[in-house]
Parts: structure tokens; sequence; C-alpha cells
């Protein structure tokens, strides 16, 4: 799989949210399945597709399957991912405090201090 196909691949929101989920645990089709809006056969497509791109590893016990984000399959990608997710986390802190200073800047505004 060239680079370029590795990017069309996690372009699609669903699967980049998946591969957020098993980039540090191992988590079976089901529980992936339920943090998602869609049916469990959309997610098995997702999961089917990174699977065939190798960007995630599946592990089979029993009749349960587990899935794993393969970072060195990705190579530079993986970097680029794992960035992107600490931006956006780094972003919603920010706003989370913004919003925690204008809460106590309203309440001290209301208290007359």
């Amino acid at each position: 799989m060239t680079s370029m196909d590795a990017v069309r691949v996690v372009a699609e929101p669903r699967r980049r949210e998946i591969l957020r989920l098993v980039w540090d645990a191992e988590l079976s089709a089901g529980e992936i399945a339920e943090r998602f809006d869609v049916t469990f056969g959309a997610v098995s497509q997702h999961l089917k597709v990174l699977r065939d791109s190798g960007l995630v590893t599946l592990r089979q016990e029993g009749k349960k399957r587990f899935y794993r984000a393969d970072r060195e399959a990705m190579g530079p990608l993986a970097d680029y991912l794992q960035s992107m997710w600490a931006t956006k986390l780094d972003t919603l802190a920010e706003l989370a405090e913004a919003a925690e200073a204008a809460e106590r800047a309203e309440e001290t505004e209301r208290r007359g201090d």
C-alpha cells in the first residue's frame, strides 16, 4: 500500500475515529461499534477497509474479533495522526479553560465583586 492509499483510507472520519479508539488499546468489534451511531454492519465495513489496508491488526479469540492500530505499518502517517489528535485535545482543553474563566467572570460580576 502506498502512502496515498493510506491517506485515502483515513480520510473517512469514522475510520480515523476507529483508529483513535484502537490506538493504545485492543478493542473488540462490538466495543468499537458501540461508540458509533451507525449499524454494526457499517462499522464492520470500515474495519475491513482498515484491515485490508494494513492499518489495523486483527486477533480472533473464539467468535470475537479484536482490533488494534498497527502504527508500524502506517509509517509517517502514524506520527501525523497522533499529532492531529493531540492538537485537537489541546484545543478542547483551551476551549474548556476559556469557558470556565468566562463562567467565573460572570459569577464575580453577579456578586458585584
